[in-house]
């Protein structure tokens, strides 16, 4: 049937899910094959280059082009500028990839919303391009919106302390708006709001979600709502599309098996952001004086470039706690970690792969977003699915050991705790059926692929 290109960001949250999505295709459609688009670069963004050489070994059908290295300069090169670092990166190889696209003459390209600069070399080959959005329907709502907020709110969200209202979403306060589109008068705005012009030019939007997940979002972008002027492209919902566990032995597997069913509280913010370390402090002594069990993922602050958790962490705080925690500062196998009988609760930074991976598990879980779109996952993960109790934060965004200490006690002694686990454990269930024969995601995926079809045939 032919060839469909992805390009993914050198990000590993979004390179994972839009593998993910590659296998799924050719799972279910096999006379596809794939290409992934690889932007090689002189950073660190995990560990992509392992993770490709295991899909290269395992699945034929999905095979990795190299992009030519593009190397950055090193004082460019830090953790809080990634997103300017990855988005200079993809600008610089807009001529690589035209090229590649005239070599690969794929049937169509899927490209992730980081990755619309493709949009031109596509449409000069007469290849139709689709979207793919790693976060939830909540997010395409607002890339779809957006153009319309530009006009209905002529002041900076920073500058308005007002609700801000969006199709199928619940009300905004103007400063939980995602950071970046703050200040309108910044370059960030001006290109998100070029980035909403270009998905409206797309063949098709891929969203990891299900419609259970996301029912209103949902409905409003497919009645039109998000867009008043002029057609939406068609919206294809096709999740959750999360890696498999890998069957590692790792030592908090072992620790989780003495634990009881259901008593571990997991901590893990994933792997862009560091706490400082009078944060880490205050999250160590809520889960002290909690009293729970828990086990703690921690990036040491890379100013202190330190691995000795007993500096990072109250005096005496591991020995006190030795019984009934674990910490450490080294990857761990998250989905098996969410999928195991001891875990009973997740505080979380939101991002849309760990909460599709809770999700998936039925582990209930504590919202403290950190970036980007997390903010309003949380909201949604709050108020409208049901799934997560809001770790309160300050304005500076820093959260006392008291909130954390509260919110571990609520989710895992309260009543309200236990109608979160309980919405968990359905919406397990219905992630299950999302993905089984029949369910809304493969009639979804289905729907994609005719029409990638289709549009070959027009080509």
């Amino acid at each position: 049937m032919g060839t469909i290109v992805l390009y993914p960001p050198p990000l590993m949250g979004h390179f994972i899910s839009m593998v993910e999505l590659g296998k799924s295709i050719i799972k279910h459609y096999p006379s596809y094959t794939i290409t992934v688009l690889s932007l090689t670069n002189s950073f660190n963004t995990g560990s992509i280059t392992s993770y490709v050489r295991h899909i290269s070994a395992t699945i034929p059908a999905i095979t990795f082009h190299h992009l030519p290295l593009i190397p950055l300069p090193e004082h460019e090169i830090l953790p809080s500028m990634l997103g300017s670092v990855v988005a200079n990166l993809i600008g610089r190889s807009v001529n690589n990839v035209a090229n590649a696209l005239q070599s690969i003459s794929p049937t169509a390209i899927i490209a992730d919303v980081f990755c619309t600069s493709a949009m031109a070399s596509a449409a000069n080959l007469n290849i139709p391009v689709y979207f793919f959005i790693v976060s939830g329907a909540c997010s395409v709502v607002e890339f779809l919106y957006f153009p319309t907020l530009d006009q209905k709110y002529p002041v900076s969200f920073k500058d308005m302390n007002a609700l801000v209202y969006e199709p199928g979403l619940p009300p905004i306060p103007s400063s939980e708006m995602q950071d970046t589109i703050q200040d309108r008068n910044s370059e960030a705005y001006r290109g998100y709001l070029e980035l909403s012009r270009r998905m409206l030019k797309s063949a098709g939007i891929i969203v990891n979600t299900f419609d259970s997940m996301e029912p209103k979002p949902i409905k409003a972008i497919r009645d039109g709502l998000c867009v008043p002027d002029q057609p939406t492209p068609p919206l294809y919902c096709v999740g959750p599309l999360i890696a498999e566990g890998s069957d590692v032995s790792h030592e908090c597997l072992k620790w989780l098996d003495g634990q009881p069913k259901e008593s571990v509280v997991y901590l893990c913010f994933g792997s862009e952001r560091e706490f400082s370390s009078d944060q880490l402090k205050e999250i160590a002594k809520g889960l002290e004086l909690s009293g729970h069990r828990f086990l703690w993922v921690i990036r040491s602050p890379s100013a202190e470039k330190n691995d000795d958790l007993n500096l990072l962490l109250p005096n005496g705080f591991l020995e006190r706690t030795k019984d009934r925690g674990f910490v450490l500062n080294t990857w761990v196998p998250q989905v098996q970690v969410l999928n195991h009988e001891s875990v009973g609760g997740y505080v979380t930074h939101c991002g849309w792969n760990s909460v599709l991976e809770a999700t998936c598990a039925g582990v209930p879980m504590i919202g403290w977003p950190l970036i980007a779109d997390q903010k309003l996952n949380k909201i949604m993960m709050v108020e409208e699915m049901k799934l997560a109790l809001p770790m309160d934060q300050s304005e500076d965004r820093k959260v006392t050991a008291a909130e954390v200490e509260k919110r571990v006690r609520q989710l895992m002694d309260s009543e309200e705790g236990k109608v979160v686990r309980e919405m968990a454990k359905a919406r397990k269930v219905d992630a299950a059926r999302a993905l089984s024969e029949g369910g809304s995601s493969r009639v979804e995926l289905k729907r994609l692929v005719e029409s990638i079809g289709h549009n070959s045939i027009l080509k």
